[in-house]
């Protein structure tokens, strides 16, 4: 078959979200060129399917293929997907040594890559740099700024945007903005950017907006207006905008209104265990534990299981992943004794555990070890032990990091000196000199 041909029915395959029929069309063919290694890294980007993107690339480079501005900028995207920082680094050097780190695809991609890997500081260094700039350059920006809760300098992004008449905001833009306002306790500019957007930028809300000023008020303690702006919006409300408001009931313990989102979520998504989990917790943290246990054994005579909260951490091109109360890991022995100094140092320095969100009717005391077993705990004491010293501690949890293991990292970052960035399910949480970047607003 034509090399041409095939790379269509590549491209066509990707979109069509049907990689491996992709694959089985790249695999065919007798001879590839550039494009051909291009759409078949997009085909799996394009899918969720990182590494073997990122493995596409590596292949194609073992045969000789020049690194493109489309490949780079591509491949760029699967280190945000995954996460990796130093992936992307590595791939920023190649664009530099190939001469295309200019190129405006590439730029955007670096700045988008950076903001959602925690590296927005390099982010801003490739931004500032651009000679010229396109809507997924200041999309890309000012989402960087939003992932860690920036609001003010996503809101100065967003005002040099409107100035710079280079584009004009779409429907994304105002997404990131109001997610950096909402992370970023600016409740009031961010409601009236959502509340003006129609008639400012000629933009319908839509679903994504109204999720974010949920969002937006719940964090603030306004569940019940939070509730209302659902009641009246002209769509049906989607298991992100019920999620929203759950998460904030939770957070501000409003049982009652907690339950109605906590049931809308069981119709529209009955088999997601992430949402009686949150009830459960809801409850249990209000001392109700009758109806915190009942929720549980529900989820049980059902059949739904709770997916398990993990941490994990890379070292030395190795992923060490840990579990609550984890024991089975090689340096258990050595990781334990450091967290007891830890914590002897922390009370020295006024820590108190916070046992509200150790989720079981235990002791005091239980609860006091209940919580210096959180996955978080042991993955940061591995990464205390192996990470030399002035080099940032990167781990990434699964689920959002609790209240006692957030406290107890500002504590720990001040006493060793140590930058300590965690990635949880929403945000991430840069720590150092005993603060975190979200200002305790989260």
């Amino acid at each position: 078959m034509d090399v041409s041909v095939s790379n269509v029915m590549v491209d066509f395959y990707g979109k069509c979200r049907c990689a491996e029929k992709a694959r089985m069309v790249f695999d065919a063919m007798r001879a590839r060129n550039s494009v051909s290694w291009c759409s078949m890294v997009v085909a799996y980007a394009h899918n969720g399917a990182e590494e073997d993107a990122f493995a596409v690339y590596l292949g194609a480079r073992s045969a000789g293929e020049e690194p493109t501005d489309f490949m780079v900028s591509s491949v760029l995207t699967t280190c945000a997907g995954l996460l990796g920082l130093d992936l992307g680094r590595a791939l920023h050097a190649v664009a530099v040594r190939s001469c295309i780190d200019a190129n405006i695809f590439v730029a955007s991609a670096l700045v988008d890559m950076y903001g959602k890997c925690g590296g927005v500081e390099d982010a801003e260094h490739v931004f500032l740099d651009m000679p010229q700039r396109n809507l997924v350059t200041w999309n890309a920006m000012i989402g960087g700024y939003a992932h860690i809760g920036d609001a003010t300098n996503a809101l100065a992004v967003f005002s040099d945007m409107i100035t710079s008449g280079e584009t004009s905001p779409n429907y994304i833009t105002l997404v990131n903005v109001i997610t950096a306002c909402s992370r970023g306790g600016l409740t009031k500019e961010g409601y009236e950017l959502f509340d003006t957007m129609r008639e400012r930028f000629g933009i319908e809300p839509r679903t994504e907006h109204y999720a974010c000023v949920v969002d937006l008020l719940g964090r603030a303690g306004m569940e019940e207006r939070a509730y209302e702006i659902i009641q009246r919006m002209p769509m049906r409300p989607s298991i992100s905008l019920w999620g929203a408001l759950l998460g904030a009931c939770k957070l501000h313990g409003k049982t009652g209104l907690g339950r109605i989102a906590a049931e809308r979520l069981f119709e529209l998504d009955p088999q997601d265990s992430g949402n009686h989990v949150l009830l459960s917790n809801m409850l249990a943290s209000a001392g109700r534990w009758a109806e915190a246990t009942y929720v549980r054994k529900e989820m049980k005579d059902v059949g739904i299981k709770k997916d398990p909260g993990c941490s994990w951490i890379t070292w030395k091109n190795a992923v060490h992943v840990f579990h609550a109360k984890d024991t089975k890991h090689e340096m258990n022995n050595e990781i334990r004794a450091l967290l007891a100094k830890l914590k002897r140092q922390m009370q020295a320095s006024g820590y108190m555990p916070d046992t509200q969100y150790s989720l079981y009717d235990l002791e005091e005391e239980e609860k006091e070890s209940e919580v210096f077993q959180h996955s978080e705990k042991l993955a940061l004491a591995f990464g205390l032990i192996h990470i030399p010293p002035g080099v940032p501690i990167r781990i990434t949890k699964n689920l959002r990091i609790c209240v006692d293991c957030h406290r107890a990292f500002k504590f720990i970052s001040g006493i060793v000196g140590r930058e300590i960035i965690v990635r949880d399910n929403n945000r991430f949480h840069c720590f150092k000199q005993y603060e975190c970047s979200c200002k305790d607003y989260w």
